[in-house]
């Protein structure tokens, strides 16, 4: 197909995915999909590539998704037209579903007697039941205690719906109604795109239509290879830490990118096994998008005009050894799989970081805390489960440009819910909603302010969770001698005789007129603060989120009274500032930490722990790693083996 015409259906392509994608979100019930917008709908072909994929609305975690994984045992052979599935299981789809509260739907379409594509759609699901209201809680250690699962299963035969399939999952939900409709909404849009599809074979033809997908596709695939080429070939290894629900328990990810032309490979063995908590995911046999955000958003970078599909992943190649965290075997637990998929986008940044000559950005916020509260429900009696908020915090510096105040670049698709419907719809009442002053880290390009929440309970008891919350211990790392971020913190009833930094949140019980304040982390910074333009400072200073004290301190400007920048003390100041060496800089709580566990140790760890039975994995790592810690021991790549070994006799006679 000639480019112009390529560019001509691509550009259809893309109205009909976008036009579906408005409509769900439009007639959607519950406010996460129809306020933060957790969900997406997109197009496939009859491989189940993606070659049309939305941008103005819902997430844009699962660019280049494939979507054959969501038929599971149902054959390609045996659908017909009306028919819809549904499946929110992350083991049987292949990991298309990353965690069970993304319900999804796949329609075949038709034209002509013949299946030409499949649509697709998912929202993320406010409730499916199991042992928390929401359904996620990060210490829930088995997939069984997070509700109901269904494999991929006829929701619609030939347009005709199976009530029996319905009412399963409707009676496991505690939100049945709210749940019911935004399926419709999802089935809304999958109506859309088959109808707008088939309107497109009747103008172009029905091969021509086809011609286009395999032109939109390819047209991707040679948009990356182009942004991969200019890459530097090599290997580059990087590595970042979870930190678990547990004191002193932190969970690594680990990567070795090469690059080979236009051709890219990233290696994740050395990542630890799959957890007793609910950070696992599933990524399955294909080159998932969910792993590969940051490298994707790198492409479109670059590559503006490649079309949002999987051809952007047919150079790219992922080893993923199952079991660990990151492709985890069944029954995982994996609803706040959002923490582990948060740190891979940190250390795939990393790789690219140490690849690319000027590197790009600094680590960003390093969490996407997503708030749900269960309380009273006092328009209609009994309780209601509400996603409160997403809070993520600040981005980190980029090359040329400041991080961005709030917003994680990572999550920056997920909207704000306002604070009157969350007053309106919940029980709880926003006492405080801001950026945070003095929490940008500094560089030459600074990061982005974290976030501040105060809640509090205004009846008589509530419940919250939060999924997704990370960087307590370990702050957000700079770039090219930018400082590391600022870590999160969660304070209960601040302020008060009862005020207590209480942690990460699992499963926190309120009663009337407590307040929890919620504190983001921020991204690092990119390049020295030394180097930081004075009158940026003082604009900042004049803005109210560096504090004159701050600016002399950390970037060493004097801003006057009148938020001019006094040149002599500036100059005077700025001489004895220290310089950080080297591309990444840590916080002195993860160089401690390093010291005793360099990464070629922990990565050794990590895959010495796979020769043990699964069930032992995770307490193995942990074990070991603690040993090492509390002995203040550093640790060699040659003693983990017997290490090890010690740690499994002492299990097996505890």
């Amino acid at each position: 197909m000639d480019p112009v015409q390529t560019a001509i259906m691509a550009n259809r392509f893309n109205a009909i995915v976008e036009e579906a994608s408005s409509t769900l979100q439009r007639t959607a019930h519950t406010t996460f999909v129809k306020l933060v917008q957790d969900f997406q709908c997109a197009l496939a072909n009859a491989d189940g590539e993606a070659f049309a994929y939305p941008i103005n609305t819902g997430v844009s975690a699962f660019i280049g998704l494939s979507v054959k994984g969501g038929l599971g045992d149902i054959p390609l052979s045996s659908l017909k037209p009306g028919d819809c599935i549904i499946t929110n299981d992350p083991f049987s789809s292949d990991g298309m579903v990353t965690h069970m509260m993304d319900v999804s739907l796949v329609r075949p379409i038709f034209q002509d007697g013949r299946l030409i594509a499949l649509a697709w759609a998912f929202v993320h699901a406010s409730d499916i039941g199991g042992a928390v209201p929401g359904s996620i809680a990060p210490t829930l250690t088995e997939v069984f205690q997070e509700g109901l699962r269904l494999r991929p299963v006829l929701l619609y035969r030939e347009g005709v719906l199976n009530e029996a399939v319905k009412n399963i999952l409707l009676d496991n939900s505690r939100i049945s109604s709210e749940l019911w409709g935004d399926i419709q909404a999802m089935l809304s849009a999958l109506k859309s795109m088959d109808v707008r599809l088939g309107q497109l074979c009747s103008r172009y033809s029905t091969e021509g239509v086809l011609e286009g997908m395999d032109a939109t596709l390819a047209l991707s695939e040679t948009r990356a290879r182009e942004v991969i080429a200019a890459i530097p070939d090599g290997t580059y290894e990087f590595a970042d830490y979870i930190e678990g629900m547990r004191p002193g328990e932190f969970i690594n990810i680990h990567a070795r990118m090469t690059v080979e032309g236009s051709n890219l490979t990233f290696d994740f063995t050395g990542t630890d096994p799959q957890v007793l908590a609910a950070f696992n995911y599933v990524t399955g046999t294909t080159t998932h998008p969910y792993t590969l955000q940051s490298l994707i958003y790198y492409i479109l970078t670059k590559a503006p005009d490649a079309p949002r599909n999987r051809g952007l992943l047919r150079p790219v190649k992922i080893i993923a050894p199952r079991g660990t965290i990151i492709n985890a075997d069944f029954p995982a637990a994996g609803g706040s799989r959002v923490t582990a998929s948060t740190r891979v986008y940190d250390v795939v940044l990393g790789c690219l970081n140490a690849a690319i000559p000027d590197a790009l950005a600094a680590a960003g916020p390093g969490m996407s805390g997503i708030i749900v509260v269960t309380g009273r429900d006092r328009l209609h009696g009994g309780k209601r489960v509400s996603v409160i908020n997403p809070i993520c915090g600040g981005g980190g510096g980029r090359l040329g440009q400041d991080g961005i105040d709030g917003i994680d670049n990572r999550s920056g698709s997920l909207l704000t819910v306002p604070a009157e419907t969350i007053e309106v719809e919940t029980i709880m009442r926003v006492r405080r909603y801001g950026l945070l002053p003095d929490s940008q880290a500094p560089g030459r390009w600074r990061s982005g302010a974290a976030v501040v929440l105060d809640l509090e309970n205004t009846d008589v008891e509530a419940v919250m969770t939060v999924r997704g919350m990370d960087r307590l211990k370990f702050a957000p790392w700079g770039v090219e001698g930018g400082e590391p971020g600022s870590l999160a913190r969660v304070i209960m009833n601040p302020g008060t005789e009862d005020e207590r930094d209480i942690g990460k949140i699992d499963v926190l019980h309120f009663k009337r007129g407590d307040v929890v304040r919620l504190i983001t982390p921020a991204g690092g910074g990119f390049g020295p603060a030394s180097q930081r333009d004075p009158e940026l400072v003082a604009g900042d200073v004049r803005r109210g989120l560096v504090s004159a004290e701050w600016a002399r301190t950390a970037y060493g400007v004097v801003v006057k009274d009148d938020f001019s920048v006094d040149e002599a003390a500036t100059s005077a100041a700025r001489v004895t500032m220290p310089t950080r060496k080297g591309r990444f800089s840590v916080c002195e709580t993860r160089r401690a930490f390093d010291a005793i566990w360099p990464m070629e140790a922990r990565a050794a760890l990590a895959v010495g722990a796979f020769r043990y039975d699964a069930s032992m994995r995770p307490i193995l790592v942990r074990n070991t790693v603690s040993r090492f810690v509390d002995k203040s021991e550093p640790a060699t790549v040659d003693v983990i083996s017997d290490a090890l070994a010690e740690e499994s006799r002492q299990l097996q006679f505890s």
